[in-house]
């Protein structure tokens, strides 16, 4: 009889998984957050976060622990398939969320908010703050929109299209040194070869999605689900001659703004327009 294959008693639960394996790491060493902290150079409350489940950090941190532990690229592996976790986000919101993990194009218009594909962390915090989270499940969502990012930037990533309307981007944060870096990150990802943003200026009159925030993913078999949400909710569509009527909407909006170049203009005339000192 063939032995039993030894079990490891973790969660199967991929945050869990990872919670615990960077902890059992760490506590082999016999070291404290203070201790890892000095050695590694990130604060200690962040390991803190990172074995409480309340962050699972970044590709670069999880990157980190792997060179310190010399265990390349298990951490990083575990770290993969914690951010990828449809289980992280709200229950009303998983769906879209498996849809998005498998859409080759991403057609996104935003009429008041910028797309979580497109935030910082300090808008998320400010724009999930006001849909009414706080303590560890608001840094837990923060946490969970800021890893879906990561996909625009991954192996063989999908396109994106990103109409923002003009209101969008007048809507500024409170503080303006984080609305400077939201604007700084637009013009970054607007330089990714996969990504265009087209700004929606005011003046242009109404049109089919004059109230609705809505996004197109289209999957690898052709087919085109479309998804619409607010604070509290959202809905998926996936009946085709809905679909359709959406997405025309969508191009006659698209034919309405700006070029990207012409738009990338406008947010940098919007970045000179921000104090630098806050003071001011």
């Amino acid at each position: 009889m063939a032995p039993r294959r030894p079990v490891t008693g973790l969660s199967q639960e991929p945050r869990e998984r990872f919670q615990q394996v960077i902890k059992d790491l760490r506590e082999k060493r016999g070291l404290s957050f203070r201790e890892l902290s000095e050695l590694l150079g990130w604060d200690q409350s962040l390991f803190s976060r990172l074995e409480s489940g309340a962050t699972t950090g970044s590709p670069e941190v999880a990157t980190g622990l792997d060179t310190f532990y010399g265990t390349t690229p298990l951490v990083l592996t575990l770290w993969e398939l914690a951010a990828a976790d449809k289980k992280q986000f709200r229950p009303q919101y998983r769906p879209y969320m498996e849809y998005e993990a498998k859409a080759v194009a991403l057609s996104q218009f935003s009429l008041s908010r910028l797309h979580g594909l497109l935030q910082t962390e300090a808008y998320a915090r400010e724009a999930l703050s006001a849909g009414g989270l706080e303590g560890e499940e608001l840094e837990q969502q923060i946490d969970a929109r800021i890893g879906r990012q990561a996909i625009l930037e991954g192996e063989d990533p999908p396109v994106l299209r990103s109409i923002l309307s003009e209101a969008a981007l007048r809507n500024s944060l409170r503080d303006p040194a984080e609305w400077r870096e939201q604007l700084e990150r637009l013009l970054e990802a607007s330089n990714l070869p996969n990504v265009t943003i087209r700004v929606l200026p005011f003046g242009t009159g109404l049109h089919g999605l004059d109230t609705t925030e809505v996004m197109f993913l289209r999957l690898l078999d052709g087919r085109t689900v479309v998804y619409m949400e607010n604070d509290l909710d959202g809905e998926v569509v996936e009946e085709s001659s809905k679909a359709e009527y959406l997405f025309r909407a969508y191009d006659a909006v698209c034919d309405l703004a700006l070029t990207p170049a012409e738009s990338r203009a406008f947010i940098l005339r919007l970045l000179e327009e921000v104090p630098c000192d806050p003071s001011i």
